[in-house]
């Protein structure tokens, strides 16, 4: 009985055991079994005072600051898309018609709330890669992104890839001069928003693709206030000028199109709260900074 559990080590349990054997060779059984007894209720009392210190150490291991690294590229991309969803659906029509003609916020308030998220994602993705103070962490950190980036094609969320890949395609990050595969993986990624003919490849990747889809909401509006600023709302005679309304009526149609679809992957609390609506970002010119202390200017990268 006075036995202290932390005296309870492997070495003497073997040697418990062993005696209790002993005692019931010799036909010892009562003292056998008053051996037994202790040692069972010596064994339920260290696994009491066990407990509690594996859930404080399982509690640390919870508290420790999560990085993106600790999360699948895939589940990223899914919380992504569902942020860009939700904001996507809230957008109405009028709202991107007013925004071509007036660039007015007030009376575009769901439509300058997903265009500052789009914003703050691609600032979000420049700092989480500026951040990191090693050469090797900020190459698994934009492998990551790229990562990120295939499955948002994947999800045909194109908001989102055009944020990424602002970011990634960003001076401050760009001249950081990466290695062949991760500048070759990006030019890839990039072909698919070659501004040259008028974005013909990211015209045909969304004319192809089913919905559920989410647009890049920046093109919409380009192409939109381009139709608004060419085109006259009448003709000389005073007449309607149907061909501004039709132009106008064949880009909304895939916003409205595309609305009509939801995806079905659940929400991730603990994804989204380590997205913290991206507030944890710098703005341009700190990152330029950051960058320039990575690499200074006219010298060769830095670890």
């Amino acid at each position: 009985e006075d036995l202290a559990i932390a005296d309870l080590n492997k070495g003497l349990l073997q040697t418990l055991s062993d005696f209790q054997h002993e005692l019931l060779c010799k036909a010892e059984f009562k003292c056998a079994k008053m051996l037994r007894t202790s040692l069972v209720k010596k064994l339920e009392a260290r696994k009491r005072y066990q407990e509690p210190r594996e859930s404080l150490a399982s509690l640390a291991v919870s508290t420790k600051p999560l990085t993106l690294i600790d999360f699948k590229a895939q589940e990223i991309a899914e919380q992504m898309t569902l942020l860009d969803a939700d904001l996507f659906h809230k957008v109405e029509i009028p709202e991107v018609l007013i925004w071509s003609q007036e660039q007015d916020e007030e009376r575009s308030p769901n439509l300058t709330t997903f265009t500052v998220h789009f914003n703050k994602m691609s600032y979000w993705v420049r700092t989480k890669i500026l951040d990191q103070s090693d050469s090797k962490d900020r190459e698994r950190y934009v492998m990551k992104f790229i990562k990120i980036l295939k499955h948002l094609r994947k999800l045909n969320n194109f908001n989102s890839y055009l944020a990424l890949l602002s970011a990634l395609d960003s001076a401050p990050v760009r001249r950081l001069e990466w290695q062949k595969t991760i500048t070759d993986g990006l030019k890839e990624y990039c072909a698919l928003i070659d501004s040259s003919s008028s974005f013909r490849a990211y015209r045909n990747a969304l004319a192809e693709s089913s919905p559920p889809c989410i647009p890049y909401i920046g093109l919409i509006l380009q192409d939109l206030t381009f139709v608004n600023i060419g085109n006259s709302d009448l003709l000389p005679d005073g007449e309607v000028n149907f061909s501004k309304r039709w132009q106008q009526y064949h880009i909304l149609d895939n916003m409205k199109r595309f609305r009509k679809s939801n995806y079905t992957f659940k929400k991730k609390e603990r994804i989204i709260e380590f997205f913290n609506d991206f507030e944890d970002s710098k703005n341009e010119d700190v990152l330029w900074e950051m960058s320039k202390q990575i690499k200074p200017s006219g010298a060769k990268r830095l670890n």
